[in-house]
């Protein structure tokens, strides 16, 4: 699907913006980027050979990992890769789904959740 880089950004700001209150207010210190696809060096930390492969990444750490006096760092970075994305879905609404689906799986991952207990909970 064509999708141009100002209206899948919208897509991912409304995915941010459609959590409740309480939860963006626990999101600290993390920046949510749009890029086209992923680069070499995040498929080699995601262990994934493929750039198609690849849909979003978190950069950082966890809240449940950070120590006790966290700060003066620079932001930790949510990736949403456009390409990959748009490669997947054939119309608007299927977007829309699939980046609110990859917005919350990175998110989970800023509040410490692993891709394993991602599975448990059938968020895959």
């Amino acid at each position: 699907m064509e999708i141009s880089e100002e209206d899948f950004e919208r897509c991912v700001v409304e995915a941010l913006e459609s959590l409740p209150r309480w939860f963006q207010e626990r999101l600290d210190n993390v920046e949510v980027v749009v890029e086209n696809w992923p680069d070499p060096l995040v498929l080699q930390k995601a262990g994934v050979q493929s750039p198609v492969q690849l849909l979003g990444f978190y950069h950082g750490i966890p809240q449940t990992r950070r120590p006790r006096r966290y700060g003066l760092v620079l932001p930790d970075k949510i990736s949403i890769y456009r390409g990959p994305i748009a490669l997947r879905c054939r119309s608007e609404e299927q977007l829309k789904q699939l980046v609110r689906h990859v917005v919350l799986h990175e998110l989970a991952h800023h509040f410490g959740i692993d891709d394993n207990r991602l599975r448990e909970i059938g968020a895959y």
